[in-house]
């Protein structure tokens, strides 16, 4: 069965995101990559909610061009470049089917509605956090809601010079 990995970026008071959207607090990939091109050899899918899909496509050319890239949304009628596919189905059953066909893992990018909804069903299999040393105060929240417990096991960790930790959590 594929896995579902959560690897995102967060603040240290758990925002992914600034009430905007904006993410133009997180360091740039160019002083360290952050485990990222090593974990998206591991993945061949991309999962997200559609505001994460505006803000990938605010930010210039589709950056997933190999990954088969799934967009959640309620709303039928949004458009979607043509390497993103529109997903309307209920995000946990998609997710269920997903994980059942083969392929390599599958990378929950975000955003926090999707997150919660995945992480109460149960589904995410790895947590991997990259934690930038940062408080935002206000923003989008990591886990938003979430009313389910989960155990983790530390399985790795990175320090980086500029403060930025990477820890990689899965379950026992």
């Amino acid at each position: 069965m594929r896995q579902l990995k959560l690897y995102i970026a967060t603040s240290l008071d758990g925002k992914i995101a600034r009430p905007n959207d904006a993410i133009d607090w997180l360091p740039p990939l160019e002083e360290y990559d952050y485990g990222y091109a090593e974990f998206m050899e591991s993945v061949d899918a991309i999962v997200m909610g559609y505001k994460t899909y505006e803000v990938c496509i605010g930010l210039g050319e589709w950056p997933y061009k190999d990954k088969a890239s799934c967009v959640f949304s309620r709303n039928p009628d949004r458009k979607l470049i043509p390497e993103a596919q529109l997903i309307t189905q209920d995000p946990v059953e998609f997710i269920k089917q997903l994980k059942q066909t083969d392929g390599k893992a599958i990378w929950l990018l975000g955003g926090g509605e999707i997150i919660a909804l995945l992480h109460d069903a149960g589904l995410i299999d790895a947590y991997i956090l990259a934690y930038i040393p940062v408080i935002l105060g206000e923003g989008i929240e990591l886990f938003p809601g979430i009313k389910r417990q989960e155990n983790l096991n530390l399985s790795k960790h990175q320090v980086y010079e500029n403060g930025v930790t990477l820890f990689y959590f899965d379950k026992p």
